[in-house]
């Protein structure tokens, strides 16, 4: 069939279970398909599907570097949402495709530099970063602010006074008011994000075959989703949140001090009209999806691309009495992971290993013969592809501010700043994280284990030379 073309699809703040082909027996909310996404579902059923992948970093900006890099944040030092910018000679996996004689294009938000000024006069640093045609976004609420390819249409077009208008309404009364953007379907920043990839894509008449990386603005806050996907999901169909549990006898962390600070007054039915909100744009995205993939289709290419789906981290939806990211509870570091390829032999599987969000770029690298010259801890998943029952990682391991997550097929453990155990999970017998065990006795040595192989992973992967920021 010859060389392959990628299609990297991505989303921000994408919950793992929201996706209709994740209500399955071996997911935690068996019986809720509480949101649609056909397209998703074909890709899952054309290839496999990884239930427990999780986010190197559940933030925005540490994550998508890890990404670009395959380094953790312990190797970066860029641990939250910091003002920061990747230096142009930083190595990638773009970079490593490109050699490979790709064409290579990104749509959407990296957050790969600062989320300011005007984002089309640094075309060039993201060349550098390894990606050829460029129309980059910021996200929801940057795009009240930063110029862009579709900020300056919105301007055009009299619409960014009041997309800016109601932002500043949503976050100065209640962050978390769920209403239709002031855009409109046709202006809506993922719609534009889907509408530019296809007619990139239906025009395309290069050579070099093509890698497009697809980074949508949503599923991420604020709830505006725009008509018809406000309206299509009922708030009484929703699957309930998980509650806040007591907090228990057991040390502290960053989870703690979050539950201290976030604390949303949410009123009867609110949640659910959140969360159905939030289905409408995770299939609105999925519709955007779908006519990609047709676009694909009638170039006579599809069969012949590599596909990925994932997400940068999650969305709490009033889990814990939390909205937003930023923990290692399931609603923020569980993410989408669908991997089709050409190679059908075992499509509609489900891959049940440990995996990690930075296995993306040498997956990817891989499939298409290239390499990676630099030292990074992204895992090639090409040998799980082949046997999907295989153990791809014995845990996967997630970060924020200083802490560290470990997730295997029995236990999550998380510790804080100081090494002390602070969250404990039994996921096969206690799905929804209702029970922290943290600090009881009777599960000391499994603590004392976990904690052990957490920092092994921590002496495994530091940098030789240190990572220039």
């Amino acid at each position: 069939m010859g060389t392959p073309n990628i299609l990297l699809l991505m989303t921000d703040q994408q919950r793992w279970d929201a996706m209709s082909c994740s209500d399955k027996k071996s997911e935690d909310r068996v019986g809720f398909a509480w949101v649609q996404t056909p397209n998703l579902d074909r890709i899952a059923s054309e290839g496999i599907r990884f239930t427990n992948c999780v986010t190197t970093s559940p933030v925005c900006i540490p994550t998508r570097l890890s990404l670009a890099t395959g380094l953790y944040p312990h190797n970066t030092g860029v641990w939250d949402n910091m003002n920061h910018q990747m230096p142009a000679e930083t190595p990638t996996w773009m970079q490593a495709v490109r050699d490979a004689g790709y064409r290579t294009s990104l749509f959407g938000k990296t957050h790969l530099h600062p989320h300011s000024g005007d984002l089309r006069e640094r075309e060039g640093l993201m060349n550098a970063y390894g990606l050829d045609d460029v129309n980059e976004i910021g996200g929801p609420r940057a795009s009240a602010k930063v110029l862009s390819h579709m900020t300056a249409e919105w301007e055009a077009k009299g619409l960014w006074n009041a997309y800016r208008a109601d932002y500043r309404e949503r976050f100065s009364t209640k962050p978390h008011v769920v209403r239709p953007s002031t855009l409109g379907l046709e202006d809506y920043a993922d719609v534009y994000v889907g509408q530019q990839t296809k007619q990139y894509l239906q025009n395309y008449d290069r050579a070099e075959p093509w890698c497009c990386w697809v980074s949508f603005g949503g599923p991420h806050e604020p709830w505006d989703t725009p008509e018809p996907y406000a309206s299509m999901y009922d708030p009484a169909d929703m699957p309930p949140a998980v509650p806040r549990p007591a907090p228990g006898d057991r040390p502290r962390g960053h989870l703690d001090s979050l539950m201290r600070r976030i604390n949303p007054t949410f009123e009867p039915g609110e949640i659910g009209r959140l969360r159905a909100n939030y289905a409408g744009n995770v299939t609105l995205i999925d519709t955007q999806i779908g006519e990609i993939l047709d676009a694909i289709e009638a170039r006579g290419e599809l069969e012949n691309t590599i596909i990925i789906h994932t997400s940068d981290h999650g969305e709490m939806n009033g889990d814990y009495g939390l909205i937003y990211k930023s923990n290692f509870l399931n609603g923020a570091v569980r993410i989408p992971m669908l991997v089709r390829t050409p190679d059908s032999s075992h499509a509609g599987t489900i891959c049940e290993s440990p995996t990690e969000w930075i296995d993306i770029g040498p997956t990817l690298v891989e499939l298409i013969g290239g390499e990676l010259q630099h030292r990074q801890f992204g895992r090639s998943l090409c040998p799980v592809l082949s046997d999907p029952e295989a153990t791809h990682r014995d845990f996967a391991i997630s970060e924020i501010q200083g802490e560290i997550m470990l997730l295997n097929r029995e236990w999550k453990a998380a510790i804080n700043a100081d090494g002390e155990v602070y969250l404990l999970f039994d996921v096969q017998n206690d799905p929804n994280e209702t029970d922290n065990l943290a600090g009881k006795p009777e599960v000391a040595d499994i603590e004392t284990a976990l904690r052990l192989q957490i920092l092994e992973r921590l002496m495994q992967t530091q940098l030789k030379e240190p990572f220039r920021k």
